[in-house]
């Protein structure tokens, strides 16, 4: 098969942000294509997905009439024709199970004329996984031809001799006797000097920690070959293989040795090897060579003090898969370069950092002195992910969840330690994310008490009806009058009072409870607005529930909704839904569906928190939206900050262009106020107008409210 696989290219750095690291990659890159280009071998890389063609050189495209840009893309079959996949398929497919492949083929070209193609098929793989196949094509017509030549007569192989590009030596008891041009421009020696010498004083016959000697077959049919070091003449050594063989000459055995220079092919074998050991989008080592670098780094642990140990940090990126839906697989790969350089730059030159695929990467750190460093070192880590990163024309930040696992407290085996460091991110995540855990042996697989505890209580706590809500009032800013509110839901616990929702609502979520829960928050909120309206008590104005992604997923929001007004009586003007960014990314057509069938119902839609996540322009035109709440980490620092000042501008400036509402989170002094007044927000809740509030607070509140406001 004239197919080689391709070797994915090394990671090229974002052009849009010169960097003296981003410009040695681009080098690097650039060369390797060269040295590929440059090699005497068809060189090419198939995916094992649909054997499609990821990487070719210029001498395999060509070869079958393409560019290397044209060739990619192509299926091996589109690429070899219906004949040569016939011949090559069976190979193909022993390389796909995950065993090398190598063999010779004999074709005709259009002249009728014969050639010889030497072909290695490399599995790719990663762990037992294997990804692809690589394919190595050396056109060996040459050699094969001056081997049958030799057989067929000895003048014709002398006559091959001078012409050949491989060095051909011939002696008797290893004194060379004669010699082809080709030898002497590859030793530097002329043909008189090599005449008398020791052919050994050529070649160092090393391989592999084996010394062996130079080739002699048993009869004069076949050869073997060996690879081995030559030494120039100026000192310089040189890959060679070496190939051995007898033949009659004037009654006597004369000695042929071919040396072929293999140093472009032992280049091609290397670079291999190394995408065979690496990830190929960040050159990070892959799973395969962490294991076998924490192999050996334990057994030289091992043999040291008694107080060596290590470290192993388990990184895991939180919502990375938002990204890839939103803004492409491209931007994402992006951002898992720059965390493998953000990576690299900050460990020790002793320390490793691997990456085992998707978003997981790993740090080792040896030689630890003390465990009591490890949390910080995370944090560190955490700290440094964490860094804003300009891609796609915007910042993004990502933080990591991140396990730590020590040896040998922790294990003693790569797989093990890694197991536990993976166990120790997955209760990281679990536990709010952006933060590190180091492991123990509650996460091995048991459910610790207290959370077996806090799941019962939590259960009672609905079925108790020991939930309330408070109300948060949003005001409009032109004249101070109440706009809504905002329905918050709290846990009245009976030992521990009054329970905030970020120390139960995440733990819900992971126990399946959030469905029962929004339930009962948008039922109550329909019914104590509809009490509050019926009395006179307040002005016609909505009130807002949150409804989370996973609750979208669990449960028929439609249905709950039209369930709940049609139970408490309320119109559905006067109730509003609150979703994230994250929500109108995922599941994208059944968002839409829900949200387009809310609009017909007149009930309205905020999108909350706006700002955090990764929305477009496209996404707000695309879905019936109401309001967008501007988070409160934009407001926290105005006006003194001109950053997040322009931040908020832009999105008044964009919400009114979609002629959409927009209310302010987190509103705590007047200077906020004015300024969000004077950039045209319409909206704004938070402390500095009114904490949230129980319902029996809320009539007396807006009685006070009503008589003290005045407009800005």
């Amino acid at each position: 098969m004239t197919t080689p696989t391709q070797p994915v290219p090394a990671p090229v750095p974002d052009g849009n942000h010169p960097h003296p690291a981003h410009a040695q990659s681009a080098a690097q890159s650039s060369l390797m294509r060269s040295v590929a280009d440059a090699m005497p071998a068809q060189i090419a890389y198939f995916d094992r997905e649909q054997l499609r063609c990821r990487f070719a050189n210029a001498r395999y495209a060509h070869a079958y009439g393409h560019t290397p840009n044209s060739i990619l893309g192509l299926t091996v079959q589109e690429v070899l024709g219906p004949q040569r996949w016939q011949v090559n398929q069976a190979h193909i497919l022993q390389c796909l199970q995950g065993e090398a492949a190598h063999y010779n083929l004999p074709y005709r070209d259009a002249r009728d004329k014969e050639h010889m193609l030497e072909i290695h098929l490399a599995p790719h793989t990663e762990g037992r996984q294997v990804l692809g196949m690589f394919v190595l094509v050396y056109n060996i017509t040459p050699h094969w031809l001056a081997q049958r030549s030799a057989r067929e007569n000895e003048e014709r192989m002398r006559k091959f001799s001078a012409v050949s590009q491989e060095a051909i030596v011939f002696h008797q008891n290893g004194v060379i006797q004669d010699a082809n041009p080709a030898t002497e421009r590859l030793t530097g020696y002329s043909l008189a000097a090599l005449r008398g010498r020791c052919i050994f004083d050529l070649l160092i016959i090393h391989h592999e920690g084996r010394n062996t000697a130079l080739p002699t077959p048993t009869d004069g049919h076949d050869e073997e070959l060996s690879e081995s070091i030559l030494v120039r003449r100026d000192g310089q050594t040189v890959e060679v293989e070496v190939s051995g063989k007898t033949l009659p000459y004037l009654g006597q055995e004369q000695g042929v040795v071919v040396i072929r220079d293999i140093s472009a092919r032992k280049q091609a074998q290397e670079q291999a090897t190394f995408m065979s050991r690496h990830d190929p989008l960040t050159s990070l080592p892959n799973r395969q060579h962490l294991l076998l670098h924490m192999e050996q780094m334990f057994k030289n642990l091992h043999s040291g003090l008694p107080c060596q140990r290590a470290a192993v940090l388990f990184i895991n990126l939180d919502h990375f898969k938002t990204i890839n839906d939103t803004l492409g697989h491209y931007v994402g790969d992006e951002l898992l370069r720059a965390v493998a350089r953000r990576l690299k730059a900050s460990v020790r030159a002793q320390d490793f950092v691997a990456r085992l695929g998707s978003d997981e990467f790993v740090v080792l750190i040896p030689d630890l002195n003390d465990a009591h460093n490890v949390p910080m070192l995370a944090h560190e880590l955490l700290q440094l992910i964490s860094a804003p990163l300009e891609l796609a024309g915007m910042p993004i930040s990502l933080s990591p969840s991140i396990g730590i696992s020590l040896y040998p407290e922790h294990g003693t085996y790569g797989e093990e330690l890694l197991r536990r460091a993976n166990q120790a991110m997955v209760y990281a995540k679990e536990s709010g994310r952006a933060h590190s855990q180091l492991y123990t042996e509650s996460m091995d697989g048991r459910v610790p008490y207290q959370d077996l505890a806090l799941e019962r209580e939590l259960r009672e706590a609905i079925a108790q009806q020991q939930l309330v809500l408070h109300y948060q009032p949003q005001i409009r800013l032109a004249d101070g009058q109440l706009a809504g509110f905002e329905a918050l839901v709290r846990w009245q616990h009976p030992q521990r009072g009054l329970v905030g929702p970020n120390d139960f609502i995440p733990f819900a979520e992971k126990r399946g409870l959030i469905s029962a829960i929004g339930r009962w928050v948008l039922h109550e909120a329909c019914r104590q607005l509809k009490a509050w309206l019926d009395a006179g008590q307040l002005p016609p104005v909505p009130v807002a529930v949150n409804i989370s992604a996973l609750e979208l997923r669990q449960r028929d929001v439609l249905s709950d909704i039209q369930q709940a007004l049609s139970d408490t009586g309320l119109e559905p003007q006067f109730l509003e839904v609150e979703i994230t960014e994250s929500v109108l990314m995922q599941q994208i057509s059944p968002t839409q569906n829900i949200l387009t069938a809310l609009q017909s119902l007149r009930v309205g839609v905020a999108i909350d928190d706006f700002g955090t996540g990764y929305s477009s322009l496209a996404y707000l035109k695309r879905y019936p939206v109401d309001k967008l709440k501007i988070d409160r980490s934009f407001l926290s620092d105005i006006p003194g900050s001109q950053d997040d000042v322009a931040i908020v501008t832009a999105i008044i400036q964009m919400a009114r262009s979609l002629q959409l509402q927009v209310v302010a989170e987190g509103v705590e002094h007047p200077q906020q106020r004015a300024l969000l007044h004077d950039l045209g927000c319409a909206l704004a809740q938070g402390y500095g107008l009114s904490h949230p509030l129980d319902a029996e607070q809320i009539p007396s509140w807006w009685q006070s409210w009503k008589m003290q406001q005045k407009p800005v």
